[in-house]
């Protein structure tokens, strides 16, 4: 799978879970509900590893790497980000942890000495700037207090150790470990740390067994885990933490539009031009300004073609399916 689609995936999966998490509020705890959706995720790593007949056995130090992934992807995050919610609006949550997208060039930076260019800087502005714009009016709204403080500062913890595992994952690819296994791994451990911090807030391991419960968990775990985890992390390895971490910022935005299609979410001007600067940061950010001038000579041919009423010359004409499939991510 080329870089482009391993994007796509990672950012209409994650921008999805937003709105299916919604079926699992309610009887069981939230941190209970990410203990059965990465036992479940683990298990199916494991089980497609076992299947496949790829090893499974690794050395101390890989488990190292694998328990860094457990608690700073599948883990503390997700209970920095949920604990964040009992005290500050989604929308704030939100945009809080997108700012995981600046941390993650910070980090390329001080972990991996990656050189950051002017684009990134620039795309960062707009996509945060789209994601205020997107959420504007409930942020405007919100007065500054102890317990708003307190949910910005679990939101922004949340996203520095989604970072942090990030930069952990890059590194681990490079020493040669795979996507699956440490997937499975970091998820195995991060399940019993998860585990364990709800047995010690005194939660109950309770289930619902409801049609909407049950299938918004398979879905969170299956493709919220397995697939959009395997495709960011596989991004993470390929291009760097720096540019994968704009997804972060699409994720809202996929969300949006999706509750507009299925929620009746009225389509105003803040969510319009929210959603245009953060796109606008996209093409920036993934440098498809480098295929400017192919892709403006093959539109002065579709305008010769269509309103001259002339053939497209086959010799040096342009095909747009390679036009945009190089414009991924980054030159694999």
């Amino acid at each position: 799978m080329n870089n482009l689609a391993l994007y796509i995936t990672a950012v209409l999966v994650w921008g999805s879970t937003w709105l299916v998490i919604n079926y699992q509020l309610g009887v069981v705890a939230p941190g209970v509900s990410v203990v059965y959706r990465y036992a479940i995720a683990a298990s199916l790593l494991f089980a497609w590893a076992a299947l496949r007949g790829l090893r499974l056995r690794f050395g101390w130090h890989a488990h190292v790497r694998f328990l860094l992934l457990g608690l700073l992807l599948f883990s503390f995050n997700y209970i920095a980000a949920y604990s964040a919610q009992q005290y500050i609006t989604s929308a704030l949550n939100a945009v809080a942890f997108s700012t995981m997208m600046w941390m993650n060039v910070i980090n390329a930076r001080l972990f991996f000495g990656t050189r950051i260019e002017p684009r990134l800087w620039l795309g960062a502005v707009l996509g945060m700037a789209g994601i205020v714009t997107l959420f504007w009016p409930q942020i405007s709204v919100i007065s500054l207090s102890d317990t708003v403080l307190l949910g910005a500062c679990l939101s922004l913890g949340g996203a520095m150790l989604a970072s942090l595992g990030n930069m952990v994952s890059k590194r681990a690819q490079e020493e040669g470990l795979p996507i699956i296994q440490s997937n499975a791994w970091g998820m195995l451990y991060g399940t019993a740390i998860t585990a364990l911090a709800a047995w010690m807030k005194g939660s109950a391991f309770n289930f619902e067994a409801t049609f909407s419960y049950v299938a918004s968990l398979l879905y969170l775990a299956v493709f919220g885990s397995v697939v959009a985890f395997g495709a960011y992390l596989k991004l993470v390895g390929r291009i760097g933490p720096h540019q994968a971490g704009y997804a972060v910022v699409m994720f809202p935005v996929v969300a949006v539009v999706l509750s507009i299609l299925f929620e009746g979410l009225a389509l105003e001007s803040h969510i319009v031009a929210g959603v245009g600067l953060v796109l606008a940061g996209n093409l920036v950010i993934l440098g498809f300004r480098k295929r400017g001038p192919a892709l403006r000579h093959w539109l002065r041919q579709q305008h010769h073609y269509w309103f001259d009423r002339k053939r497209l010359a086959a010799p040096g004409s342009v095909n747009l399916a390679g036009c945009i499939d190089e414009v991924s991510l980054h030159r694999s």
